[in-house]
């Protein structure tokens, strides 16, 4: 059984906007580290976005920095990756991720290895 679900993938034009969502199963997952990452066609999968559990504490990939923005919402155990200005290279399936385990002074992390639950995954698909 999965732990998350994500939704909010979808298909859009370059320069569009989607807002990903992530749910937790529990109000655990609000003590949690999160993180969001992809993976496209052919390609290993990156780190996108991470928070701590401080909500004023995030980590960015280069790559979607000024763009994308992760936000969580602990009252409805949910984590969002809101995406501007999308380009055809964020093609990729979506995962959300947290580290349960995560202390209290544990800070946004990119590597796949701190995350042990994860979800389905949400296609997004943009076009030229």
């Amino acid at each position: 059984q999965v732990q998350l679900v994500e939704s909010g993938g979808g298909l859009v034009q370059a320069g569009e906007s989607l807002r990903l969502s992530c749910t937790a199963p529990s109000r655990t997952y609000s003590r949690a580290r999160m993180a969001w990452f992809r993976q496209a066609p052919e390609k290993d999968r990156e780190f996108v976005a991470a928070i701590a559990r401080s909500m004023g504490n995030t980590m960015y990939a280069d790559s979607v920095k000024g763009r994308f923005t992760i936000s969580r919402d602990n009252a409805r155990n949910t984590m969002y990756l809101q995406m501007d200005n999308l380009t055809p290279e964020d093609t990729a399936v979506y995962y959300c991720a947290a580290d349960i385990n995560a202390i209290l002074s544990a800070t946004p992390d990119p590597r796949e290895s701190v995350y042990d639950y994860w979800g389905q995954g949400t296609q997004v698909t943009v076009s030229s």
